[in-house]
């Protein structure tokens, strides 16, 4: 049998970002599909990594949350409509994992200006790194 990939309940790290916004295409609605009709969007990523002690003494041995900020502000803002909030969840899990020391993650996005009677809606990915990669 094999173990876990994840154990909360040994020390750990979380390095992240919380809501980060960035105005983009995005939505199933008819209205949010009209091609001046730009929503914000709240990102929030979490990066896990067992740890019980910060050792190093250089930035690079850190796991980098300013890589993915420069994704989410410099890619999704000009790109095309995309219908799902799931659709970016899922691609922003891929890049949590590009760093190897990454072994889950957390990935939340809303969409805050949908409806009048609520804050916000969303969708959050909680993601443990395949055991392949």
């Amino acid at each position: 049998m094999n173990s876990a990939l994840w154990d909360p309940a040994v020390s750990h790290q979380r390095v992240g970002l919380k809501d980060l916004v960035v105005e983009m295409h995005i939505g199933i609605a008819d209205w949010e599909r009209h091609p001046d009709k730009k929503q914000r969007v709240i990102v929030s990523v979490d990066l896990y990594t067992h740890q019980s002690g910060h050792t190093g003494t250089d930035i690079s041995d850190c796991i980098d949350y300013n890589r993915i900020h420069d994704f989410v502000t410099g890619e999704w803002p000009g790109r095309p409509h995309t219908d799902l909030l799931e659709t970016l969840a899922e691609e922003l899990v891929g890049v949590c994992f590009q760093d190897v020391r990454v072994e889950a993650c957390r990935v939340c996005l809303q969409k805050p200006d949908v409806y009048n009677d609520t804050g916000a809606a969303l969708v959050e990915f909680y993601r443990l790194r395949p055991a392949s990669a």
